[in-house]
């Protein structure tokens, strides 16, 4: 049985849902159909630090169904804008857990993270698994992994 290790872009994984189907993941769903695919030896997810009463049950939720729950206080600039990126934390855990396990599976769409799959791939040998929605998942992110695994609304909160 293969050791797998998955790391969530929650906004990322939100954002796509939200645009493709106007629903949220049932992240329920995807820790079954990864518990069917092999060991689960670690789980996180990325998150922005909640500001409000729904982001903190969710949160809560995703630990209690087994993820470890990473924090990043949300910064809102001078200029109105805003920064909640989680990018170079999940890059750092997924080089360190890499070697460890037999599958590295991430959630998001941002092809950012093209590089650091394909690298984790050969360095060590292991496969690479994306669960992302198709449509808003980078084509050269979907090109770098060994597998792609699109989110259907069978996936979906109802």
């Amino acid at each position: 049985m293969k050791n797998i290790a998955v790391f969530v872009d929650v906004q990322n994984i939100y954002y796509t849902t939200r645009d493709t189907f106007a629903q949220s993941l049932n992240y329920r769903h995807v820790w079954q159909y990864l518990s069917e695919q092999g060991n689960i030896v670690l789980a996180n997810a990325y998150a922005i630090a909640p500001n409000d009463d729904s982001q903190h049950k969710f949160q809560k939720a995703l630990s209690h169904i087994g993820f470890n729950v990473k924090l990043k206080p949300f910064i809102q600039r001078k200029d109105g804008s805003a920064k909640g990126d989680w990018d170079v934390g999940i890059t750092i855990d997924v080089l360190e857990h890499a070697a460890e396990v037999d599958v590295i599976c991430l959630l998001s769409g941002d092809g950012d993270f093209d590089l650091l799959m394909q690298k984790v791939a050969a360095k060590y040998g292991i496969e690479t698994w994306v669960i992302g929605v198709e449509p808003l998942t980078a084509n050269t992110l979907i090109q770098s992994v060994s597998r792609f695994i699109p989110i259907e609304t069978t996936w979906l909160l109802r």
